[in-house]
C-alpha cells in the first residue's frame, strides 16, 4: 500500500497538519489499514525531501501545515495513471502456509484448510454487515458521503477477495482429494498380497479427505450480493480494525 501517494491525494484537496492527514486517511478506508502519527510524519518528511510537499506556516492552533509541490502533483497524477504491478505479488500469508503444510510431519493439512475456512466465512459475514451500513449511509447523503462511497469501494473489495479465498480453500481441499485418489489407484496396480496393508490405509486416508468437506455448514446468500455464506460460524474476532 502507498502511504505516500494516499497522503498526496490528500493534500492535493489543501494543506494539511498530519494528525489530520491520518484522521482523514483512516476515515477514507475506514480504519482498513490504520496508520499511526509517527508514520504519517515520517512519510511527510520524506516527501518534503524529495520536493513533493513543502511545509506552509501553521494553522490557527499552531500546527504545522505541509501543501504539495508541483512535483508531489505529478507524482500523484502518474500514480492514478499507472497499473498496479502484479508482476511482482505481494507475500500471501495463507498460501504460504499452505504450501509448508504440505507433507509437513505432524501438520493434517485439512485441519488448516478448515480452521481458515471458518475464519474466512467470519470475515465475508462481517464485511458484509458492514457493507449494509456503508450503503444506508451514502443513501442518507450526508456530509461525509465522499468518505463512504470510499468505504464502500474498500467493503466490496474485501468481499470480493473473501469470495476468492473460500473458492481456493475449496479447490485446495478437492485437489489434496484427486491426488489421494491418484495415489491410492497407483498403489493398487504394484500391490502385492503383502503390501495390502499399505494400499488400505492409502484407501483410509483418502476416505478421510473427503470426510473433511462434509462439516460445511449449509449456504445461504448474503445480502447486498456478497455471495454465499454458511448460516452458522463459530465466533472469531472482527478482521475489521476500528470499523464503523
Amino acid at each position: 500500500m502507498s502511504i505516500r501517494h494516499g497522503l498526496l491525494a490528500l493534500l492535493e484537496r489543501g494543506p494539511r497538519y498530519g494528525s489530520q492527514l491520518r484522521t482523514e486517511f483512516e476515515s477514507r478506508t475506514g480504519s482498513t489499514w490504520p496508520l499511526n502519527v509517527g508514520q504519517v510524519y515520517t512519510t511527510l518528511s520524506r516527501l518534503e525531501r524529495d520536493g513533493m510537499v513543502a511545509q506552509g506556516g501553521e494553522d490557527a492552533a499552531g500546527h504545522a501545515l505541509y501543501a504539495i509541490t508541483d512535483s508531489g502533483r505529478a507524482e500523484l497524477r502518474t500514480w492514478f495513471e499507472k497499473p498496479v504491478d502484479r508482476t511482482s505479488p505481494a507475500r500471501d500469508e495463507l498460501a504460504i502456509k499452505l504450501a509448508m503444510a504440505v507433507g509437513a510431519p505432524s501438520v493434517d493439512i485439512r485441519d488448516v484448510i478448515q480452521s481458515q475456512r471458518r475464519h474466512t466465512v467470519k470475515a465475508m459475514q462481517d464485511y458484509t454487515r458492514l457493507k449494509a451500513q456503508a450503503l444506508i449511509a451514502v443513501e442518507s447523503g450526508g456530509a461525509r458521503e465522499r468518505d463512504d462511497v470510499a468505504w464502500l469501494l474498500v467493503l466490496e473489495q474485501l468481499i470480493f477477495q473473501t469470495e476468492a479465498e473460500a473458492r481456493w480453500l475449496d479447490h485446495c481441499e478437492s485437489r489434496l482429494i484427486r491426488l489421494s485418489a491418484t495415489a491410492a489407484d497407483t498403489g493398487a496396480g504394484t500391490a502385492t498380497t503383502a503390501g495390502g496393508a499399505t494400499r488400505g490405509a492409502v484407501a483410509g486416508a483418502t476416505e478421510g479427505a473427503a470426510g473433511s468437506g462434509t462439516a460445511e455448514a449449509p449456504a445461504a446468500t448474503a445480502p447486498n450480493g456478497a455471495g454465499t455464506v454458511p448460516t452458522e460460524a463459530p465466533e472469531a474476532a472482527s478482521p475489521v480494525a476500528g470499523a464503523r
